[in-house]
């Protein structure tokens, strides 16, 4: 059996010793040799300089591709446009094409309203220079219509140009494997459009529900039940945590996943810890 690739998303920092403290983490995670990091993108273009920093430092840190995340909402063609140009002008490219999030108090959506828009976009002003990845609801979209309408919004971005997607984070993953049959019966070639699983380590109780109920991923009853009875125990929760997500990778590795897309938040443990536990890395001392 193939081992699946593996890759890190981080997170801007705010300041210069926040900076710092992501390059050390990089180069621990850089050790494992991933295919590549990405690095995220605030609501609106918020933490756009901060993003394009990040990026830049990374970029000349190491030969490990970096891939930027892009969003479209606010935004117009020109501004999307330098960016390609700029990002291009320094190596990169790969990166994450997404709608985005409109920031608190901002109205209309631009030129680009949909990452389909933005894909399109892409590939009219760079061709095929970037490698583009796109974003996948394996529980659905929290704003979208309905399921199939969310399946067939990722089957349009694969056809404006996207060349994989990867999810949002699950515990379940029956619902990913539905998403990736539902894509092979719309005639999705998913060798070809890899469906990248976006794997969420288990850190802390509170801010993973939070997040989870905001952007409509499911914990499922039984991983609430025992992150409420832990309590305030960091110990348990890490280690609980860390037997429910490699056991999740373990069965999506044993059914054929392409690709394992941790989101770091910016930690070295317990993504390294993961990633040698499941023999992912070269270097890996259980591999």
């Amino acid at each position: 059996m193939n081992k699946p690739r593996f890759s890190f998303e981080f997170f801007p920092t705010k300041t210069s010793e926040g900076v710092e403290k992501l390059c050390q983490t990089f180069d621990a995670l850089n050790e494992l040799a991933p295919s590549y990091f990405s690095v995220t993108y605030g609501a609106g273009g918020t933490t756009r300089n901060r993003t394009l920093g990040i990026v830049e430092t990374l970029q000349n840190r190491a030969n490990t591709p970096i891939a930027p995340h892009i969003s479209c909402i606010g935004d117009d063609k020109v501004q999307i446009s330098e960016l390609l140009d700029f990002y291009k002008s320094i190596g990169i490219n790969r990166m994450v094409a997404l709608r985005g999030d409109l920031p608190s108090g901002q109205v209309g959506m631009g030129e680009l309203p949909f990452a389909v828009d933005l894909v399109r976009h892409i590939r009219e002003h760079s061709a095929d220079h970037f490698h583009i990845e796109v974003a996948a609801y394996p529980e659905m979209h929290p704003q979208a219509k309905s399921f199939d309408f969310d399946i067939q919004n990722l089957v349009n971005k694969f056809n404006a140009g996207a060349n994989s997607a990867i999810t949002q984070f699950f515990y379940n993953a029956e619902s990913y494997l539905y998403l990736r049959d539902a894509l092979e019966k719309r005639g999705v070639d998913t060798d070809k459009h890899n469906l990248v699983a976006g794997i969420m380590p288990i850190i802390n109780a509170s801010s993973l529900i939070r997040f989870a109920d905001s952007c409509g991923a499911d914990i499922p009853r039984y991983i609430r039940k025992q992150l409420a009875d832990y309590g305030d125990d960091r110990k348990a929760i890490r280690e609980f945590g860390f037997e429910v997500v490699h056991r999740l990778c373990e069965i999506l590795i044993s059914e054929g996943v392409p690709a394992l897309h941790f989101y770091s938040m910016n930690r070295v443990e317990p993504n390294k810890r993961l990633v040698e536990s499941l023999g992912l890395s070269s270097f890996s001392t259980q591999a």
